[in-house]
């Protein structure tokens, strides 16, 4: 991170909590001369497991909101806070009742409870008329199908509440009292309609007969204060989403641009005006989540890191320079797998999936970590250049560079990779851009910055950024062979 330590002990910061789905961080910034400079002040680890009295996997809240507020009490410590904003993953929640104590725990995205719930839900609402309504992908774990399975499975809960709020909603609820639903992660449910409202059908088509969500605000939008370090510092929902705060951080130069968010999940698209929610647009998938400025976020969710991270978990290793040396010299192109696969959103074991997935598509099976990590990484950048077209087609416009933002920024085998699937010039970094968009979203909310186009100015001076230029091109051979495992059942 650049100006890691050039926090100045009396110049006021602005605060990002920046909550991913494996690790959560708060990060005080200051605005210097047109530079903005970093400092991470608490990093801790965020993991759900199975919940003893529900039996789903969930995520320990009690604990993130402890990390949370230790974070901004260190921060505190170092420069007086002008305002804090949260941001996290999407789809997630939880539930208040009456007297705003918590209904149920905080179930993970990842838990097993909503399978086969799209096609319960379709059957009520046909997915053409969905996607009209709300120009969002399909995918198991959206709030709608968390909420379907919930309305069927848990009847007690959905009595008892009265209100919802998506995570980092609850976090600033937690810090200031006061309860709003954002735009950006709101869209993430797939219960909220291309023009900013919460469509009470669609609420009905998941079993529901109430909406328990506040009118989404603006991202931007000041809800509140509370006193840090004995000094009041103002709560802003920025842009909550964490890949919106994402596309708020990333420095394009032209609307041809498109970016990758790269993590535990990769998250490929453009920014538009416009949404694209046209026939096409649902046969591929794509989304049209919420963006600052009431933007769209054109963008396709492909599985990302996460296969990576769970290959090196049971490898007991780690993602570093020396095992990504070691992934490069493994033989290229032996087998490769549809990262979108629903096998590999949390298989008992990654690896035994990949090797399943590679004896039922008659390829080579996997042995060793290099091996396993070169059908990740390979795998992903054909996700990649398959996005990439899509896009394209979609926009009738080729794109002219790929900006890869977020962790996975720092994996330069994975960004030539892209680079050489889709025969762009990539630009990786900045790595903190979703804590970067949070900081800005909240800069120009308070007037600091003027605008969303001066902030991305301020971080391409304020970041480097590296540059991989496309080399040698996929094989046609296995372009086709990918192809054809995205047809297979």
């Amino acid at each position: 991170m650049t100006g890691t330590d050039s926090i100045e002990k009396q110049h006021p910061c602005f605060v990002a909590v920046d909550l991913g789905a494996s690790s959560g961080r708060v990060i005080a910034a200051q605005l210097r001369k047109g530079t903005l400079s970093l400092r991470e002040v608490r990093r801790f680890s965020i993991a759900f497991s199975k919940d003893q009295h529900s039996g789903y996997l969930c995520w320990d809240i009690d604990a993130i909101e402890k990390n949370v507020r230790q974070g901004i009490e260190d921060a505190s410590q170092l420069a007086p806070i002008i305002s804090i904003g949260v941001d996290s993953w999407g789809v997630d929640y939880v539930l208040l009742d009456a007297e705003l104590q918590r209904v149920g725990p905080a179930i993970c995205y990842r838990d097993g409870r909503t399978q086969g719930k799209i096609e319960q839900v379709t059957a009520r609402m046909s997915r053409a008329e969905i996607y009209r309504r709300t120009g969002i992908q399909f995918q198991p774990f959206n709030t709608m199908f968390q909420l379907a399975a919930m309305a069927v499975r848990e009847p007690e809960w959905v009595a008892r509440t009265r209100h919802l709020l998506m995570i980092p909603d609850y976090f600033h609820f937690r810090l200031c009292g006061v309860m709003a639903n954002e735009y950006t992660d709101a869209t993430t449910t797939q219960l909220l309609s291309l023009d900013g409202t919460w469509d009470r059908e669609l609420f009905a088509a998941a079993g529901l007969k109430q909406i328990w969500m506040q009118p989404p605000v603006a991202a931007g939008t000041v809800l509140g204060e509370e006193r840090f370090g004995g000094k009041t510092a103002k709560v802003v929902a920025g842009t909550t989403h964490d890949t919106a705060s994402a596309v708020v951080g990333t420095p394009f130069e032209a609307e041809t641009e498109a970016f990758l968010s790269s993590g535990t999940w990769s998250l490929m698209g453009v920014e538009s005006v416009i949404p694209y929610a046209s026939e096409q647009a649902l046969r591929w998938n794509f989304a049209n989540e919420g963006g600052f400025g009431r933007r769209y976020r054109v963008l396709k969710n492909i599985m990302g890191l996460w296969l990576l991270q769970r290959i090196t978990q049971e490898f007991e290793a780690s993602i570093d320079d020396a095992l990504m040396s070691t992934v490069a010299e493994a033989a290229p192109w032996q087998s490769i797998v549809n990262p979108d696969d629903a096998r590999f959103l949390n298989p008992d074991s990654m690896t035994q999936a990949i090797a399943d997935y590679c004896v039922e598509t008659g390829q080579p099976e996997p042995e060793t970590l290099a091996e396993f990590g070169r059908c990740a990484l390979e795998s992903l950048a054909l996700s990649y250049r398959l996005v990439k077209e899509q896009l394209e087609s979609l926009r009738g416009q080729s794109l002219t560079r790929i900006r890869i933002i977020g962790g996975g920024a720092k994996n330069r085998l994975l960004n030539q990779l892209c680079a050489n699937a889709c025969q762009l010039p990539v630009s990786a970094g900045p790595v903190e851009a979703s804590a970067l968009g949070n900081i800005c979203s909240q800069m120009i909310a308070l007037g600091e910055i003027p605008s969303l186009d001066a902030a991305r100015a301020v971080i391409r001076n304020s970041f480097e950024i590296n540059e991989y230029r496309p080399l040698e091109p996929i094989p046609d051979s296995v372009w086709k062979k990918f192809s054809n495992l995205l047809h297979q059942k």
